[in-house]
């Protein structure tokens, strides 16, 4: 088990990148852009101020007396309160309504208002109450699929670049060198938030009496019963992947698939790439940062599938071919 848990990593990564891609439609059409003007190259202006501010702001105030409970029960309001908004767009896909007798009092009901609450709330208890690893990774797995489309809509292709571009550079400076990020993912593995997502080595594992990131990192590789990924390292690189497929023209079609998927493709398979040495690096046994090689095999297989297929150095970056 313990040589197959980044298969496990693997399949939640790529699970998000294909929920994303989706939702993404959908999710434009019922207006959930985070962005007025998703052509503006100052689009992930705001984006960028909160991944920056928000670990600086956790890790300040984990540090007061009360401060981690405190915390922690904001933020899984805030993580229910988005659940809530991207599951009721994602079930309002379902069918139509449900009319209720007597029908002629026109008695209707939205079965995608009562399916998201309960969802959400069950999700927000199960954090709450009993977060193992499995609660975990469902509540970052479906907002990492959310939070991939919505990024993908928000932000066209050179915002998109700026995003990816600057996070590699932050990531690095926040692992290697301010190492807060590394701080960050300790308080995180002890509020138990799907902030992180779980990969065990056994279905049994107890993620409410797990050792913190700390502990962990003392033990050899091999001692330590999971690994863990950051939910920006899935999310991050899937903007590009979804923002391909939404602002890239579908012409010129290859074997009958839009060329907009293709490129899409591209940026998830050099993203994999990214992923395989990424895991190499984690296997050995320190922390390292996900962006530089995720974000950048992104860009790269995006890069590689554009020219292949709209054979022009522009790469979309100026909105047109």
């Amino acid at each position: 088990m313990r040589s197959v848990r980044w298969l496990g990593l693997l399949g939640l990564y790529v699970g998000a990148q294909l929920v994303g891609l989706l939702l993404a439609n959908p999710f434009r059409s019922e207006g959930l852009s985070s962005s007025a003007n998703p052509q503006s190259p100052t689009a992930p202006i705001l984006i960028l101020v909160v991944i920056v501010v928000a670990p600086l702001a956790i890790l300040f105030f984990a540090r007061r007396r009360g401060g981690l409970a405190t915390i922690r029960g904001l933020i899984l309001i805030l993580i229910a309160g988005s659940m809530y908004v991207t599951l009721y767009a994602t079930f309002s896909l379902l069918p139509g309504t449900v009319l209720l007798p007597p029908f002629a009092a026109e008695n209707v009901v939205y079965p995608a208002l009562p399916l998201a609450a309960l969802a959400s709330a069950a999700i927000y208890l199960a954090l709450l109450l009993e977060p193992q690893w499995y609660v975990v990774d469902l509540a970052g797995f479906v907002a990492s699929g959310a939070l991939v489309a919505i990024l993908g809509i928000s932000f066209a292709i050179l915002p998109a670049f700026i995003l990816l571009g600057a996070l590699m550079v932050y990531d690095a400076i926040a692992v290697y060198g301010t190492k807060h990020m590394v701080s960050l993912a300790d308080t995180v593995t002890e509020m138990k938030l799907p902030i992180l997502m779980v990969m065990p080595d056994s279905p049994g594992y107890d993620y409410t009496q797990a050792p913190t990131l700390k502990e962990q990192r003392g033990r050899p590789t091999e001692e330590r019963a999971a690994m863990f990924m950051g939910l920006g390292d899935i999310v991050i690189p899937g903007t590009l992947v979804v923002a391909a497929f939404v602002w890239l023209p579908t012409t010129p079609a290859v074997l009958g698939v839009g060329a907009n998927l293709w490129a899409s493709v591209g940026a998830l398979l050099g993203s994999l790439v990214g992923y395989g040495v990424l895991m190499r690096f984690v296997l050995r046994g320190n922390p390292q940062a996900g962006l530089p090689l995720l974000n950048g095999g992104a860009l790269a297989g995006y890069a590689l599938a554009y020219l292949a297929i709209f054979h022009s150095w522009t790469l979309g970056l100026t909105g047109a071919l």
